[in-house]
């Protein structure tokens, strides 16, 4: 049986962060009822590309739910609405700031209504603040708490973080909030109000450069591959491409540097701790680069493994399908019914990972 089996959840979200804090505790077992607006959620739009008449990220992050359509200018469907709250355990909602407030939904009225009801907010900006009320999606978040500021080159302009960490990752905080206080209601019997946000998401990625800039003062520079802080940690080129390599403790820049046929940096004192590396870094690198450059990766992937320093090629999503390493973790699921392919939940409980049961939900065709 699935840890959260017999949980109820209804859900009034959209978009990727609020679902997929849905599909994350649907895939654990709980009961999840999605509730769409006439026309449906915007994500179902999101394309191409589309599968079965919605875009890819639809089904990404709604698998494992029903759904049910309600109109909720309506009298009436507020008040099946209230009917299926009244059987839930958890409420996760991710609308504009305000708009479930102005239709009776709001926090504090539901849970004065449901004492052991758990309302799960998620916002762009917080639930306090003089940002609160405003609207925003990822890039506008990564751009505002300096995602963009850190990533990319020295030499190129900010950039965005190609996947959607914020939404994702915001969608794993509200699912890990929910569990807590479920946790919590089993001993006290009360539920609670659980809110986060793409900006704390964000601001919780940049805990460590932020540390570094408490301590300094100096905003940490971009570096495409590499971390200002490690020396040896970053690609480097090979005759025919670029590995990752990743020496970040003396020991293994010991190892990286009899694998490269420069047993003397091991002993140079100047290199002798990773402080004295990054202040060494503008020779150190390149030095690094020129004897990687005349051997092919399989050369190098070869002594590196043998010597036991970490390193890795630089791939793209296409060597997923086939890299017998995802194979072996089971993490690549078909979605039941559907030619479309997709990653799983990244845990397992008690060695099974838990399974796609079923498809994102078709939208009903007329308001129940």
């Amino acid at each position: 049986m699935l840890p959260l089996s017999g949980l109820r959840v209804i859900e009034i979200a959209q978009n990727l962060s609020g679902p997929y804090a849905g599909e994350i505790l649907a895939t654990l077992g709980a009961d999840v009822l999605k509730i769409e607006r006439p026309g449906g959620d915007d994500a179902r739009f999101w394309g191409p590309p589309f599968v079965a008449g919605a875009a890819t990220a639809f089904h990404t992050v709604n698998r494992n739910k029903r759904s049910r359509v309600l109109d909720l200018r309506q009298e009436a469907d507020r008040a099946q609405l209230h009917l299926l709250i009244a059987g839930a355990d958890v409420l996760v909602q991710n609308l504009r700031p305000g708009a479930l407030d102005a239709l009776g939904f709001g926090a504090a009225a539901l849970r004065a209504a449901h004492p052991r009801l758990i309302y799960c907010s998620l916002w762009a900006f917080g639930a306090a603040g003089p940002m609160r009320l405003e609207p925003g999606y990822e890039p506008m978040v990564q751009a505002f708490a300096g995602l963009f500021g850190l990533n990319g080159s020295a030499e190129s302009p900010p950039a965005r973080v190609g996947v959607p960490v914020l939404d994702l990752g915001t969608g794993l905080w509200a699912a890990l909030g929910c569990l807590a206080a479920l946790l919590r209601r089993a001993t006290t019997g009360e539920g609670a109000v659980v809110d986060t946000s793409l900006l704390e998401t964000a601001l919780g990625w940049m805990s460590v450069p932020f540390a570094a800039f408490a301590a300094t003062g100096a905003v940490p520079p971009r570096h495409r591959t590499g971390n200002p802080k490690l020396v040896v940690f970053e690609a480097l080129p090979t005759a025919d491409g670029e590995l990752v390599v990743g020496a970040a403790n003396d020991r293994l820049f010991g190892r990286l540097a009899h694998a490269l046929g420069r047993p003397d940096w091991a002993a140079d004192p100047r290199l002798a701790d990773n402080a004295g590396r990054v202040a060494h870094r503008g020779e150190l690198i390149p030095a690094i680069a020129a004897i990687m450059a005349a051997q092919p990766s399989a050369h190098w992937a070869a002594r590196l493994r043998a010597a036991g320093v970490p390193f890795a090629p630089i791939n793209d999503l296409s060597h997923l399908p086939d890299d017998p390493q995802v194979a072996a973790l089971g993490i690549l699921q078909a979605i039941p019914g559907l030619p479309l392919a997709t990653i799983g939940l990244p845990l397992s409980l008690d060695g099974e990972r838990p399974q796609m049961r079923s498809p994102a939900p078709l939208l009903p065709k007329e308001v129940p």
